[in-house]
């Protein structure tokens, strides 16, 4: 199982050269952990940079993902690694759900680096 973060979503979405990279560590669609929050945030992203359109087609992708929502148990794991790795509201919500689920957590964003069950993809700058 794999939990793909928003910020590796948006590389690939964009077709970088990170996210073309990503594109063949991307597993299945039945084994993509996609937590709420990151629907949020890819909604968010896309609303703004692509359009409402793209976005919609973006989420319904999503929900042929193995969907995760937030839930008491997720959020006060996240709470906890708020404070143990130093991580934002929305990451500790991603990292934890990835936890919670046995998943690995796939990545662009560096303050994740270095933390147990994270696969890594550094930016990588065309």
């Amino acid at each position: 199982m794999r939990l793909v973060d928003t910020s590796a979503w948006i590389e690939w979405l964009i077709a970088s050269p990170t996210g073309k990279v990503i594109a063949s560590t991307i597993a299945a669609r039945t084994d993509v952990l996609v937590p709420t929050i990151v629907q949020l945030e890819l909604a968010k992203w896309l609303a703004r940079e692509a359009g409402e359109d793209k976005a919609d087609q973006v989420v319904a992708f999503t929900q042929m993902c193995l969907v995760a929502p937030l839930d008491t148990k997720i959020a006060l794991s996240a709470a906890e690694l708020c404070g143990k790795h130093k991580l934002a509201t929305a990451d500790a919500i991603v990292y934890a759900t990835a936890l919670e689920h046995g998943a690995d957590l796939l990545t662009c964003d560096a303050h994740f680096d270095g933390l147990p069950g994270v696969t890594f993809v550094a930016k990588i700058n065309a």
